[in-house]
Formats: C-alpha cells, structure tokens, sequence
C-alpha cells in the first residue's frame, strides 16, 4: 500500500507534518501528556537526554531512564490532538516515510498516558491515581474508523445509552479497553481501578454549567449512577478513549493513569498538586 503525499505529509527533513519528528527520534515506550510543560518536568527524571524537539503544543523529549530509553511526547487537549499524535507516532514506527509504504515488518508502541483529572464518585478523594480499564468516549472520533468493539464493550454501550437516554441527536457513547499486558506491568496499590469517561470539552461536556444551560442537567448524577455488572464510572478526562481505540487497531499497547486533582461530588479541589504528580511519574517511570 502506497500513501499520497497528501495523505501522508512528511516535512522536507523527513519528519512527520505536526510531531516534527523522525523515526529514530522516538522510543518505544512512550509517555503521553496534555501539558507541553509537564514533558520538561518528566524530563528532569531522566539519566540522558538525547533529544528535543517542538513544534505547536506537541513537545518531546527523548533520553534514558535507569537505562531504558523512554520518549515524553505532549498532545495537548482533546481527543482531536490524540488523532493527531497516536496516527503520527503510528507512522513513525511503522510506515516508511521516504516510500511512504507500510513495512513489512511492523511493531508495536507502548504508550502511557499521565494526566489530570476530575473523580466521580464520592469515595475516591482528591489526590487519588486512577488507573483506566476501560475508556469511555463521549466525543465522536472512534465513530469516524471502522474499529470493532468487544461484545463485552458492546453490551456496556447498549446498557449506557439507555441508561442516560442519549439523545439521538448526539454521537453515542463508545467503550474502549487498555491493555490488559499494561495494566498488569503498572499493578500497585496506589492505583486505583477506574473506568474513565474521555469528554469533548472540559465545561458542557463535563457537566459544568457557567453561563449556557446544559442539555441534561442531571447527566452527572447519572454517571455516578451507572453499574454494568461490577464496573462503575469513576473519573472524566479528555483523551483516553481516542488512545485506547486507535492505539489498539493499530497494534500498539495503551494505558492512562490519572491523577485526581477535583471531587465533582465533593466540589473539591487541589489547587497544588505538583507532589501529586511527582509521584505518579515516579511510580510509572520505575515501572517501565
């Protein structure tokens, strides 16, 4: 299979058209996060630093920890950039940028992503870690691809949509897995067991309401309600359903853990969580 050079755009460097980067630049254990400043933060754990590069609000840095080599790669917010960055990183791995064909030979990425978000439910206080088995994507991205789902996953979505009383109007709900081979190299008792909502916007989206009415305004209490044999959902954030869904087709292993910096059930919230963080990275860097 040959790409077009208008469907695959390489830089006249070779690099790849938004990342800005080379297939030697990354590594295959690959830290995703949404801040371009958190990477430089991450960065500062490693024994070497072989690599910089930026270009928008996707930032990386390449180097080694405790000998392994590790790529921190920023995607900023939303699973729009996700698009962007797991189809990029895709391609870097496994396609032939001067060709522009797929390898013979391809392989696969393992890609954690490290982030903030907001719980749900009333017993996981601020200042928890959440480790995501299952993405649930409110935004419409995987609606886009032709990506199977579990029966399993399958079953959940039915349930959700009546659940909520989605309207039909709206992109319904999809339900993505991590990678069950992560999930158990990153095992700890820190994390806890979550299953995440992956939301198109961080107000609206999420249930805030400022200004402009919201279209349910019971549709928190609704998540805090949902039980599907023993899952439950415990916390939003914005990207992870895009990561878990294109990451697997594509062959390539996919976590998130997030840190819990707000209770939208308590109405608390963490306005230093920088140790918070420092933890999170240490415990996942150790683990790789």
């Amino acid at each position: 299979m040959t790409f077009q050079s208008s469907e695959l755009i390489v830089n006249d460097d070779g690099s790849i058209f938004h990342l800005k980067l080379r297939p030697e630049d990354i590594a295959d254990d690959i830290i995703l996060v949404g801040d371009p400043g958190r990477v430089d933060l991450i960065g500062s754990y490693l024994d070497e630093i072989e690599l910089q590069k930026q270009n928008r609000e996707f930032k990386t840095i390449t180097g080694l920890y405790k000998g392994k080599r590790v790529s921190i790669v920023s995607s900023g917010i939303g699973t729009d950039n996700i698009d962007i960055v797991v189809n990029e990183l895709d391609a870097l791995k496994n396609i032939d940028l001067e060709n522009k064909t797929v390898k013979e030979k391809t392989g696969s990425l393992r890609l954690i992503r490290l982030g903030t978000s907001g719980a749900l439910q009333q017993d996981i206080p601020s200042g928890s870690l959440v480790l995501s088995g299952k993405s649930v994507g409110f935004d419409n991205l995987m609606h886009f691809y032709n990506i199977p789902r579990t029966p399993y996953c399958l079953e959940i979505e039915k349930i959700m949509k009546e659940h909520f009383g989605w309207p039909q109007s709206s992109p319904y709900p999809y339900v993505i897995d991590a990678s069950s081979h992560l999930k158990e190299k990153m095992d700890t008792d820190l994390f806890v067991p979550g299953m995440t909502i992956s939301a198109p916007g961080f107000y609206g989206p999420q249930g805030r309401r400022l200004r402009i009415p919201l279209l349910d305004e019971e549709l928190n209490n609704k998540i805090r309600n949902f039980r599907f044999d023993k899952l439950r959902i415990t916390n939003y954030e914005m990207e992870s359903s895009a990561i878990y869904g294109l990451a697997g087709y594509l062959g390539h292993e996919a976590l998130t853990i997030c840190a819990i910096i707000a209770n939208r059930t308590r109405g608390d919230h963490i306005a230093d969580y920088q140790s918070l963080i420092k933890k999170l990275v240490q415990t996942v860097l150790d683990k790789l």
